[in-house]
């Protein structure tokens, strides 16, 4: 039997698109096939994995990578803050800063923009999603938090998830402006985050290992950031100084080698989101966009 591609909707050609998954041979081995479950949880899952990974991107003959990877996935090198040639390792590539023009922050007070390029998906309402991903499963706040009066206060909240494939811009951003607070470390294992592992594995974002961080907003309320690790992630760098204001689109951190997510996850009825991530995501469809560009609305 085929499998099944990964298709999302692209915001910029308005067209859907089929994704091109990096690793997908393995990735499918390890998730759908019975004897990949042998070496996911031997070794795939475990940091030491992603460390002896991250490792081998900072070595300097993973400068050999870099020209293969932009012609293969076809990158605008025209974006980059510096030249392709500048990167001593793969790893320096990968977590590359773009030019500012690359990414203009949408305008207006009552904006929230995408904190990360990647592939987006929505729930306006959290504790009315009974399909996350796999068909009655409910998105787990008190395991992804664990925090039960964050659970509580968020558990009518909304919901943003971003999704970054290795070919994507590896750097996050604040939505929104307000002042931060540290990031809360919670440790766990190194799941990816494809959807070809989460249509198997749908707890995958409330059990890999993750940092929270609450940011106070002047018209939102508090608004929670999460930078989800997966496998590969050889770690999560945050760049921000907590207690110190930020304005919309300022960088907050990075990740270095690896697919990873985002999670933005606002109090109830504070925001709408954008009529596409809606309907698609009520499809079951991501939405490719990129940061800075506009998620949602405040409300009120």
């Amino acid at each position: 039997m085929p499998a099944e591609p990964i298709t999302f909707f692209n915001r910029l050609t308005q067209r859907l698109e089929t994704e091109a998954v990096y690793g997908e041979g393995f990735l499918r081995f390890t998730y759908e096939n019975p004897l990949g479950s042998l070496p996911l949880h031997a070794l795939v899952t475990r940091s030491a994995f992603s460390r002896w990974y991250g490792s081998r991107m900072d070595a300097p003959a993973s400068r050999a990578k870099i020209a293969p990877f932009l012609a293969t996935y076809g990158l605008d090198t025209s974006e980059f803050a510096e030249a392709p040639d500048s990167f001593r390792t793969f790893n320096e590539f990968f977590y590359r800063k773009l030019k500012p023009q690359a990414r203009p922050i949408a305008p207006g007070d009552d904006v929230i923009t995408f904190p990360a390029d990647g592939r987006h998906l929505v729930l306006p309402d959290i504790a009315s999603c009974t399909d996350f991903f796999v068909k009655g499963t409910r998105f787990d706040l008190a395991a992804l938090l664990r925090d039960d009066s964050l659970a509580t206060r968020f558990a009518r909240g909304s919901m943003l998830i971003s999704r970054l494939c290795p070919v994507d811009y590896h750097r996050f951003h604040f939505p929104c402006a307000g002042t931060p607070g540290p990031a809360r470390l919670i440790n766990g294992p190194l799941y990816s985050v494809s959807p070809i592992a989460l249509r198997r594995r749908a707890s995958i974002h409330w059990e890999n290992k993750r940092e929270i961080t609450l940011l106070r907003t002047p018209a939102l309320g508090d608004v929670l950031l999460l930078e989800v690790g997966a496998t590969c992630v050889g770690s999560i760098i945050q760049t921000y100084k907590p207690g110190v204001p930020v304005e919309k689109g300022a960088e907050k951190g990075y990740f270095r080698f690896g697919g990873s997510c985002f999670i933005t996850i606002f109090e109830p009825g504070k925001i709408r989101f954008a009529d596409d991530l809606v309907e698609h995501s009520r499809a079951g469809r991501e939405v490719y966009a990129r940061m800075g560009e506009v998620a949602a609305h405040a409300l009120g």
